[in-house]
């Protein structure tokens, strides 16, 4: 049977926190050992709104890269690469955007959606509003048929796969491949605030590196329920940011469940709860930030490792590129 194609990454925009290893980090540490699988640091999409301070997006791309090995993505079985140093990809993005027009970028759910958040208005970069095409240049130029994604990614993967199939269709070729998007158990994680969705420039995320008092900090000033005034008050489960992180993170799934029944009928502090969410999140993160500090002390060979990574992931994408360019007969020589 045939190994699936796995595509995925992140913006290094500052380090990965915990709504990312539920979003897709679990899934790449298990698909790394039955699939081929590509990790990108999407650096050239951080710029898409960060061009004003590349600095941010160049720092982060070691922090990102430590974040990975700290969790324990394997370099000799997943290929870590740093996207702006393939060329093919803008190369093929520019050959794909004859492909789409640009109202259907404009009506892009996660587009309209992210351009709200970032309260751009009228002053939306072009870069930001192409980045679909861009991404699926980036799934495409590894005929990735399998892409971890959080639900609101859903509609890149749809726009990718229109485009793979609007070039297959002009060119008369299977050249580009379709791709599926794998979905997590636990979709997305909310912020500490209570807020739907966890960022980090929103302030209310707990990250991977984290020290153990920042996440105890971060934990007891957690979002609950606003109602669960009195210990004897019967408590909201449904909802309540802690008890998603407990849903997601706490290993005692028996135990879990007696302690929502507890403070679902009342006589269950929140304090008591937080205190096992904060032993829960201790015992997860001391591993991941023990191996991260010692990574941390050879930034020299994180950096070969991208290196290794970049160089192999060209060879991939150069190779989609040629047949790209033949297919539109655009190989000259």
């Amino acid at each position: 049977m045939k190994k699936k194609i796995v595509l995925t990454g992140d913006r290094p925009t500052g380090p990965l926190h915990l709504g990312h290893y539920v979003g897709s980090l679990k899934n790449r540490l298990d698909l790394q050992h039955t699939a081929t699988q590509y990790v990108m640091i999407a650096d050239s999409q951080a710029l898409t709104d960060n061009a004003h301070d590349p600095m941010k997006v160049r720092e982060n791309v070691l922090q990102v890269a430590l974040d990975y090995l700290a969790v324990g993505i394997d370099p000799t079985k997943t290929t870590i690469f740093i996207q702006s140093l393939l060329p093919q990809l803008p190369e093929l993005t520019l050959y794909y955007l004859n492909l789409v027009t640009w109202n259907r970028l404009k009506h892009n759910p996660t587009v309209k959606q992210e351009i709200v958040q970032k309260g751009f208005g009228e002053n939306v970069p072009a870069g930001f509003m192409v980045y679909p095409v861009s991404q699926a240049a980036d799934i495409t130029a590894f005929k990735a048929d399998l892409v971890p994604v959080g639900e609101d990614q859903l509609p890149m993967i749809e726009q990718t796969n229109e485009l793979v199939r609007h070039f297959n269709r002009i060119y008369k070729t299977d050249v580009l491949v379709e791709a599926k998007a794998l979905i997590p158990k636990i979709a997305r994680l909310p912020g500490t605030d209570g807020k739907a969705k966890m960022g980090k420039s929103l302030g209310n995320a707990i990250f991977l590196s984290d020290p153990a008092d920042v996440v105890l900090k971060k934990v007891k000033g957690m979002y609950t329920d606003p109602n669960h005034l009195r210990v004897e008050d019967p408590g909201q489960v449904e909802g309540n940011p802690v008890f998603d992180y407990l849903t997601a993170f706490d290993p005692d799934l028996s135990g879990l469940e007696e302690m929502k029944a507890h403070y679902a009928r009342g006589g269950l502090g929140d304090s008591i709860v937080k205190k096992r969410l904060v032993d829960v999140l201790q015992a997860f993160l001391d591993p991941i930030r023990t191996r991260r500090t010692e990574f941390a002390k050879d930034p020299a060979y994180v950096f070969d490792i991208l290196k290794k990574g970049t160089k192999q992931a060209e060879s991939v994408a150069a190779a989609t590129l040629s047949d790209v360019r033949k297919a539109m007969c655009l190989d000259y020589f």
